[in-house]
């Protein structure tokens, strides 16, 4: 069973900036891919960025030039640098992994942290 646990969300002012944590239970070797989504009242969940075993990365339009994905495979945790935040990033951002081929999403998902941006 694989256990995810986000944190770092909060109050943001516009123009400013937050670092998510998604720590995983066991190693983080384990996943082809470690992405974070994020879903905003009404609105489905979307792709932000993902990253793949081999170090290769994928961003969504909403997160180019914006957001940052890595990892620290000694906390087997992935982080999510947010940058710039504009009100329309408020959203539950959530991580996922995935084991098998392509970006995701998988089978499991953290319990979400809240990103609220203010103007």
């Amino acid at each position: 069973q694989v256990q995810l646990v986000e944190s770092g969300g909060g109050l943001a002012q516009a123009g400013g900036s937050l670092r998510l944590s998604c720590a995983a239970s066991g190693s983080i070797w384990r996943f082809n891919v470690i992405g974070w989504y994020r879903q905003a009242p009404g609105k489905q969940r979307e792709l932000l960025a993902a990253i793949r075993s081999d170090g290769n990365t994928k961003y969504a339009d909403a997160a180019k030039g914006r957001f940052t994905i890595s990892r620290d495979y000694a906390k087997n945790t992935v982080y999510l640098q947010l940058n710039t935040l504009k009100p329309e990033d408020t959203a539950v951002y959530y991580c996922n992994t995935l084991y098998g081929q392509g970006w995701g999403p998988g089978d499991y998902w953290g319990q979400g942290t809240q990103v609220t941006v203010s103007s």
